[in-house]
């Protein structure tokens, strides 16, 4: 197995799978931080883009991962790139 990755229940764990999982964390983290932004709660933000209330809550808890058509309705919304939806947050060093 490559790069410490750890076989568990018949799947290797890591690699691949920890980078998809980490996607749908920041995606999550992302979409919660510009909604909070714009002062809409999760059923205003729904409604907007013409989802279900659960679409949005699920994304924002990291539950479910958007299609990319979701991910280009979001960022249109909020005036952004996609790639700022998909972009891990990153503290400034000292």
């Amino acid at each position: 197995m490559q790069n410490g990755a750890k076989k568990k229940g018949g799947q290797i764990k890591g690699g691949k799978k920890r980078r998809n999982e980490q996607g749908i964390i920041t995606l999550a983290h992302n979409v919660k931080k510009y909604r909070k932004q714009k002062g809409l709660t999760i059923a205003e933000l729904a409604n907007k883009l013409d989802l279900d209330y659960s679409q949005i809550s699920r994304i924002e808890r990291g539950v479910v991962n958007a299609t990319v058509s979701m991910i280009f309705d979001i960022s249109d919304f909020f005036e952004i790139s996609p790639q700022m939806l998909l972009e891990e947050f990153k503290p400034d060093k000292d």
